[in-house]
């Protein structure tokens, strides 16, 4: 029943850490688009990439935090690595492929494309970190 009650409380950490990563990204992916000119697609897998590497940091360092102090830089850049190629996977994989069919398609606005496809990446994502990334993990 602990092992439950820790993982909602997880869940909740993450979802708190998603919200503020969704400003991220939506600011990063207005500044690429609409600052720098850039298409919807490049804007969007840059801006995810920003929210990526923000939100790894708040997962590490709160969400699944160690219970043994800091973790060492070897340790972090193992972490990171499966990040990426997990959660941060899926949500550029996601996040492209929806936005721009979203956006370049059927022609809606960039921003509420990519609120569209952040949706559809989140709980997945959770998921993915909870049993791929920080699995076996020393949590607090």
């Amino acid at each position: 029943m602990a092992q439950w009650s820790a993982r909602a409380v997880r869940f909740a950490k993450f979802h708190a850490v998603g919200a503020i990563g969704i400003v991220v990204q939506l600011a990063a992916l207005a500044l690429f688009k609409s600052g720098l000119g850039l298409n919807s697609v490049i804007a969007t897998g840059l801006a995810v990439e920003t929210a990526i590497l923000h939100n790894f940091v708040w997962h590490e360092r709160w969400t699944w935090k160690s219970e043994n102090g800091p973790r060492p830089w070897s340790e972090i850049g193992r972490l990171i690595w499966r990040f990426h190629l997990g959660a941060g996977g899926v949500s550029l994989l996601t996040n492209m492929g929806l936005t721009g069919l979203l956006a370049e398609v059927f022609h809606i606005h960039y921003l509420i494309a990519n609120l569209i496809a952040i949706a559809c990446a989140g709980l997945l994502n959770f998921f993915l970190n909870e049993f791929l990334v920080f699995r076996g993990q020393p949590r607090t």
